[in-house]
């Protein structure tokens, strides 16, 4: 199969981009267990759909693999809803929390970015390579934005007039960045179908289920299923370019169905280069500026082509899921995985049953008393993820229903 070609003249510098194509989104072992269990059946256009050329699922996912795309510009949307309760300003607490410590902005890239893990939001993205990419979270009345360019990275949050400032000597230098550092939002398509290309095997069919037009560009779209049943998840659908190989728009729709869990497209999309003032920014005039530590490329957008991408989408040969975490062990493998995280303590969360007062009176009302060989806990749900807590602290969390997580508990003891 043909590289991509750029549309207009931008193929100075993408020659590199195709050496890295081998390592670029899609895991080694995809491509090798690929004849066992991706479906064969190509695509063909059905009425009103663009007619391309037919195409394998394999093909596609290795289509998907050589895109070399290091430039482009665009808008994208990004609707989840993972049927949270609204907590109010908890939540952005708890956004705070995932990222770790923070620093106190409102412009800090770990806790504001967490705001795209639900609603709908329309974003705007650009990039030039590896080292220069922007990210702008656009709101009714104000705009965030993270910009890289070479070695400096801001955010900036128009609404408080808060800047974020860090210098990442990593940029440029080959220097690997630091093990510890935290993994990015998945923001794009791109990112949120190479999570999901991660967990392609024996357990996942995957097929082209014919084309469609997207931001103005012809697109197969690739069906990945889980075969079994216990997973929460009901499909996942990835439009991939037919010409550059970039995946365009990405939908999740779980297993009960219903609106999708995620759905993350491009509404336009150009590859030429964006003009290097878009990278450009300086803090406006009052503006409090926080400067952070050297985030070792923490402060990367998620842009296309850029190498913490990459090595985030290649499995890790030397790694074992869960080493980094004392007393995490995975249950079971593909889709229907469950991670059981041993409790300290042997206790659990507070409820109204155990003393707990209001606190336990509120997490008795977000989750569901549940009970079997294991003792009893309580199961929190979304639309995609559920999460078993033991009375004893023990946690078993995963995309599989609630019964499958007590099936899981009772096992283990």
């Amino acid at each position: 199969m043909a590289p991509y070609e750029a549309d207009d003249d931008t193929n100075e510098g993408m020659r590199d981009g195709r050496r890295r194509a081998a390592r670029y989104v899609v895991p080694v072992a995809v491509l090798g267990v690929a004849a066992a269990t991706i479906g064969l059946v190509p695509a063909f256009a059905g009425s009103g759909d663009p007619d391309l050329p037919d195409i394998t699922a394999q093909q596609l996912i290795e289509k998907i693999a050589a895109s070399d795309v290091e430039r482009l510009s665009g808008t994208m949307k990004i609707s989840t809803d993972l049927g949270l309760p609204d907590l109010g300003g908890l939540g952005g607490a708890l956004g705070g929390a995932a990222g770790g410590a923070g620093s106190g902005s409102s412009a800090d890239p770990s806790s504001k970015l967490m705001e795209l893990a639900s609603g709908t939001h329309t974003l705007r993205v650009a990039a030039d390579g590896e080292e220069r990419q922007k990210l702008s979270l656009l709101d009714d009345a104000a705009e965030y934005s993270v910009i890289r360019n070479g070695d400096e990275v801001w955010a900036y949050d128009s609404a408080s007039n808060e800047a974020y400032h860090v210098k990442d000597s990593a940029a440029g230098s080959g220097r690997k960045a630091p093990e510890e550092k935290p993994e990015d939002v998945p923001a794009t398509p791109q990112d949120l179908a190479e999570e999901a290309l991660k967990a392609v095997d024996d357990t996942t069919s995957v097929t082209v289920d014919g084309t469609m037009r997207v931001a103005g560009r012809d697109a197969y779209k690739l069906l990945i299923e889980p075969k079994g049943s216990g997973s929460t998840v009901g499909t996942i659908s990835v439009a991939v370019d037919s010409r550059t190989g970039l995946p365009l728009k990405f939908t999740l729709t779980p297993a009960s169905g219903g609106a999708a869990v995620v759905d993350a497209g491009f509404t336009k999309v150009d590859f030429t280069r964006p003009a290097a003032s878009t990278f450009d920014f300086t803090p406006p005039k009052g503006a409090k500026v926080t400067q952070g530590d050297e985030p070792a490329s923490e402060g990367r957008t998620g842009g296309p082509g850029g190498k913490d991408r990459a090595e985030r989408a290649l499995p890790d040969a030397g790694a074992h899921p869960g080493e980094e975490f004392e007393g995490l062990k995975v249950i079971g493998k593909g889709w229907t995985s469950i991670a059981r995280i041993e409790g300290e303590g042997g206790e659990g969360l507070p409820s109204e049953k155990s003393g707990g007062g209001d606190a336990g009176r509120f997490l008795d009302s977000l989750g569901d008393h549940v009970s079997g060989k294991f003792g009893s806990g309580t199961v929190f749900s979304t639309r995609l993820v559920n999460a078993l807590i033991t009375d004893d602290g023990t946690v078993y969390a995963g995309a599989v229903t609630k019964e499958a997580l007590v099936k899981a508990a009772d096992a283990a003891e």
